[in-house]
């Protein structure tokens, strides 16, 4: 067990410097700038894990490097590296190979992290190799080394990480292979059986805490192109869970899995129940994740909180004491210091018979939705296993108390619950673990979706996607829309008081506004220049709502909404032809993950899909237009469903448009009473589908937006996934 970067870095780096034959690395996030030794490794090779890469397939002629990294959401754009394939692929040796991998369902990831070194050592856990991972075991404050690729410090972040050899790195090696296989199409090289494998791969200076064991190792995978999911590391803990007899303790960066909570929730008013120990991180990064995952955690401390009748849950957060750096007042470094460390490791400990270290969550996703990997030690009654499972315990609940291991170890053999054994150690100020309850604010848990949306176990239907998008699940998105659009009435209105009532009219007449409008349109072929303008303007990103008002206000409700039809069919047919000759390739290469998962949502389900992208616009119309071009969809789908999906949204804006002009020359009471009714039709129609779903809900016997629970793929439920012999 590594614990923290400082320990896993610095051992993953001995054992690359001595790869041989094949190295294969899987990440979340690979950031080619990442310093695994930032004081200096002083062992010749470059700092940079891109040049110490490229650096090492350039030293020996027979070794091959695998990059692979989760071709990831647009909503992680401004985290990420920029063109990381020119960076670790186009601008380094050809036998380092890095691609981007995108080959799983709708709303999914990869977020296996795994280094395998010659199918001899693998490196498995929370840690991927990019910006803002490294920490040492202190955690401090003022550590000068703790800052990212711009040189700027970030907080304190703690993470555990597994090495392993033998049969069980091998396994993972195959494991890794045929991922690579998966998402390039391509088989990678492998070491042959046998292989003549280093000694030396084993990192020097790491004492193995066991040796001649059979290592378990738990997957989850969402079932994707033909092949079945893979269920075993939700198996393997509601097992866990379930076979608890005193301790359960878990470190873990989210806590908002639903299954996982009803498993505890059961468990904890059980006279002889074991007592629950959770460790997390006390703020979500950032207002978005603090919005949604921290409020999906505080619904499931809550629920625990409430059928805690023996008083043997608690939720910590561990507190580093504050110093003040770089001219920051004491008062600065406290608030920091309340925010406590990032955790971000993956581990759970149930008594003295099992441990797990790896990618997976508390969170519905890792569940089953993305790809992740556990590697799981049981002791089966063995005393030397069952020692150094404690062991373990002890060295991560004394790094976030600041004493010594063998202090808890003492402990534990005492006979003291770990709640006890904590408060006991508890120095207020210092270093330690504090019990803390996320707040829940009711007006955000009434506002958030259902956790099916936000954190979702299985991938999202595309054909609900319509039905979902008029339920109560996506009310902020409504809400924005409907804020957005009286915005816009304002800003209407207020240009029309200031035409009317102030010295704008002298120089801004609405009636020479008018004429100039009515100048464009009696220009010769003005119909056929706008319909072109909008294939231009779309090549542009010019947004198409923008150019669809300005083509009613020049040509009035009906011809306008017509011509503006017209304009959106010719981009629409352009730019598919543009992303159809581009290819699929291009239009990944640089549209991301979510263009990607638009491609497949369209490919699989042709004109239904189509009609939804453009009902509820989920990117700009240009990109849409390419990935669908790139996508299997026909050309008639495209154009039928673009037709379809934009005639009421056209309509809509060509008659509110008008009945705002209207308002404009001549506000009264009929103006802005057929104004008003333009409104309401849209939000009638919404009403009505509303209701009608509940009603079919309603005879189905299940409410809307009922997150029901999911069969657990691949294994009978109750049944243990460790996997026996690696």
């Amino acid at each position: 067990m590594l614990v923290d970067g400082d320990n896993y870095f610095r051992a993953l780096r001995k054992s690359l410097i001595e790869a041989q034959h094949t190295v294969f690395i899987l990440g979340w996030d690979i950031d080619s700038r990442c310093r695994l030794v930032p004081g200096g490794a002083n062992d010749g090779f470059p700092a940079g894990l891109r040049d110490f890469l490229d650096a090492l397939v350039r030293r020996r002629r027979r070794l091959r490097i695998y990059v692979l990294s989760w071709d990831f959401a647009m909503v992680y754009a401004m985290e990420r590296e920029w063109l990381p394939a020119v960076k670790l692929d186009w601008r380094t040796h050809r036998r380092l190979s890095f691609r981007l991998d995108g080959k799983h369902p709708v709303s999914a990831s990869h977020h296996q992290k795994l280094v395998v070194i010659d199918h001899a050592v693998a490196y498995t856990g929370g840690l991927d190799l990019t910006r803002c991972r490294w920490d040492t075991c202190s955690h401090a404050h003022d550590e000068p080394l703790r800052v990212d690729p711009d040189g700027k410090p970030y907080g304190a972040f703690h993470d555990v990480q597994a090495v392993i050899e033998g049969d069980a790195a091998r396994a993972l090696g195959e494991l890794a292979a045929q991922r690579w296989r998966r998402a390039t199409g391509r088989p990678p090289r492998t070491p042959r059986q046998p292989y003549a494998v280093s000694p030396r791969l084993w990192p020097e200076g790491v004492e193995p805490e066991l040796t001649d064991i059979d290592v378990g190792i738990a997957r989850t995978a969402p079932a994707y192109d033909g092949e079945p999911g893979v269920g075993e590391i939700r198996a393997l803990h509601l097992d866990a869970i379930a076979s608890a007899r005193h301790t359960l303790y878990l470190e873990n960066q989210y806590f908002s899995s639903g299954l996982i909570a009803e498993a505890l929730a059961q468990r904890l008013p059980e006279e002889d129940g074991p007592e629950v120990v959770l460790v997390s991180r006390r703020s979500e990064s950032g207002w978005l994740e603090e919005h949604s995952m921290g409020i999906l955690r505080a619904r499931a401390h809550r629920k625990l909180r409430a059928v805690d009748e023996h008083h043997r849950y608690r939720l910590y957060y561990p507190h580093v004491p504050a110093v003040p750096v770089d001219g920051a007042t004491q008062e600065q470094a406290d608030a920091v210091a309340r925010q406590g460390i990032n955790v971000h490791s993956k581990v759970m400990i149930v008594d003295d018979s099992l441990i797990t270290i790896g990618s997976a969550n508390l969170n519905n996703r890792s569940m089953g939705l993305d790809t992740e990997c556990n590697v799981v030690i049981e002791s089966g009654g063995d005393p030397r296993i069952a020692q150094a499972i404690r062991r373990m315990r002890a060295r991560l609940v004394g790094e976030h108390l600041g004493v010594e291991p063998a202090e808890l170890e003492q402990a534990h053999a005492a006979g003291e619950p770990l709640h006890t054994t904590i408060a006991r150690l508890h120095t207020s100020g210092g270093r330690t673990l504090e019990a803390f309850d996320p707040p829940l604010p009711k007006d955000l848990d009434a506002a958030l979706p259902d956790a099916r949306l936000i954190d979702p176990i299985e991938p999202i239907d595309p054909d609900g996607l319509v039905d979902d998008f008029l339920t109560h699940e996506d009310r902020p998105r409504v809400v924005s829309r409907m804020t957005l659009l009286i915005a816009l009435l304002a800003t209407f209105a207020a240009l029309a008081a200031a035409w009317r009532y102030t010295p704008l009219a002298e120089w801004a007449d609405f009636r020479r506004v008018l004429g100039l409008v009515e100048r464009i349109e009696q220009m010769p072929l003005a119909p056929l220049a706008v319909i072109a303008g909008f294939v231009g303007a779309g090549l542009l990103m010019v947004p198409v709502t923008l150019l669809i008002v300005v083509t009613v206000v020049v040509f009035g409700p009906v011809r306008g909404a017509l011509f503006a039809l017209c304009g959106v069919a010719l981009s629409a047919a352009v730019g598919y032809g543009i992303g159809r000759f581009a290819g699929r390739d291009a239009v990944r290469r640089y549209g991301g993950k979510r263009l990607n998962a638009l491609s497949q949502q369209v490919g699989q389900h042709g004109l239904l899909a189509m009609i939804v992208l453009r009902l509820v616009p989920v990117a700009p119309f240009t990109l849409v237009n390419l990935v669908v071009g790139a996508s299997r969809i026909s050309f008639r789908d495209c154009m039928l469903g673009t037709l379809i999906g934009m005639t009421p949204g056209i309509v809509i804006g060509a008659s509110l448009v008008d009945r705002i002009a209207a308002v404009a020359r001549n506000p009264n009471p009929v103006t802005i009473a057929l104004l008003v009714l333009v409104l309401l039709v849209p939000a009638a129609v919404l009403w009505l589908l509303r209701r009608r779903r509940r009603a079919t809900a309603a005879k189905s016997g299940a409410a809307p937006g009922e997150n029901k629970q999911a069969p657990v793929p691949d294994g009978e439920p109750g049944r243990a996934s460790t996997g026996g012999r690696a």
